[in-house]
């Protein structure tokens, strides 16, 4: 896929409402902290209408930026600025927003302390593709999702249709206390070298045997699986005694309850 992206626009998108004074500084929990200051990529496509005309990119993204900027609102940290490791200063600043087309590729240049980083590619077929870039140190998957579902509800809708909604719960911090720490991220944990990966499923029958293994100490399944993880690899790293590589378990997890409409996904 093609990297090089023409830039048609560059936008700056301000939250709709200004953060009210109680809420501009959003505090890290301490698994903010200690998270690698990365972004997380997702790229949309939309392949383009056959009985009808090819959408007018300025039209789409009108609605695009105007919706965006209710959607900010809602989910208010998300249109900040990271304010070194302790949190978000809630200035309302606004989300980066690049507009580009013929080619595409997910844009890189994001600056470093914007948190939400959104571009709109328009191709000469027709076809729309939308990506986001969200900094991983505010938002976990449950949170993006959320964020993304209410993003289009008000684009659909308008922004009465977000109501019903699950919109974030924001007490990260509370649950796990920050501290003063000026934490470093091992170098080679996060890498530009291609990587291999593979992806093992396990059925809830195997589950259900790996955890009987344990006798009576009644792990969760998280917790039989990252025992099984962590021993295979000390195993496996066992029988290469010349290498002298440094080896590190990380372990994504979403933290968030669906109790309540207003208090089910975690921003962390």
């Amino acid at each position: 896929m093609a990297t090089k992206v023409e830039v048609v626009s560059t936008d700056t998108i301000k939250p709709s409402s200004p953060t009210p004074p109680h809420l501009r500084n959003f505090k890290f929990c301490l698994l903010d902290q200690l998270a690698p200051p990365f972004y997380v990529p997702i790229v949309l496509f939309y392949s383009a209408p056959d009985d009808k005309a090819a959408p007018n990119p300025a039209l789409v993204t009108g609605y695009l930026k105007t919706s965006l900027t209710q959607a900010l609102s809602l989910f208010y940290p998300l249109g900040r600025r990271v304010k070194g490791n302790a949190g978000v200063d809630c200035n309302d600043e606004g989300a980066l927003f690049l507009e580009a087309k013929d080619h595409f590729g997910a844009s890189t240049n994001i600056e470093e302390q914007v948190i939400v980083g959104v571009q709109a590619n328009f191709f000469d077929c027709g076809g729309i593709g939308i990506g986001i870039c969200i900094s991983h140190k505010i938002a976990d998957g449950s949170a993006v999702t959320a964020f993304l579902n209410t993003w289009s509800e008000i684009a659909n809708n308008g922004v009465d249709g977000a109501a019903n909604l699950i919109t974030p719960f924001l007490k990260a911090s509370e649950l796990f206390q920050p501290k003063d720490i000026n934490f470093q991220m091992p170098p080679g944990v996060i890498s530009r070298e291609k990587l291999s990966t593979k992806r093992f499923r396990f059925n809830s029958e195997s589950l259900a045997c790996l955890t009987a293994r344990f006798g009576g100490a009644n792990p969760t399944c998280v917790e039989a699986m990252t025992t099984l993880i962590w021993k295979s690899a000390v195993e496996a790293v066992r029988k290469r005694p010349e290498r002298k590589e440094k080896f590190y378990l990380s372990s994504a997890v979403t933290r968030g309850e669906h109790q309540k409409q207003d208090e089910a996904t975690t921003i962390a």
